[in-house]
């Protein structure tokens, strides 16, 4: 550590990086989604138009299980997330059993 540093600036810096790397992930993630519906959209016009059996579901599925576990770890703590959209829905039904 930089003896001219105070541990404020070190915190300041960090949080920094830290919300960089947030925000390289989302912006990857979002890359990925839009890619992924891109080329399923053509996928399935192919599909649709050549004949023959359905595939274009299988690449759904299996591309689609990568895309949740990018979006699984590009959004964090998913426990934190639904435990918040729990405390909302249960203020929400709360509200309207009024």
């Amino acid at each position: 550590m930089d003896s001219n540093r105070s541990p404020d600036q070190t915190t300041d810096r960090d949080r920094l990086e830290r919300a960089r790397r947030r925000v390289e992930a989302l912006k990857g993630f979002y890359t990925h989604l839009a890619i992924f519906v891109a080329v399923i959209a053509l996928l399935f016009v192919i599909n649709a138009t050549t004949g023959g059996g359905w595939w274009v579901q299988w690449v759904v599925f299996g591309w689609g299980i990568g895309v949740l576990a990018h979006a699984l770890s590009a959004f964090g703590n998913t426990a934190e997330f639904v435990s918040r959209w729990e405390e909302r829905k249960t203020r929400q039904y709360m509200d309207d059993d009024r």
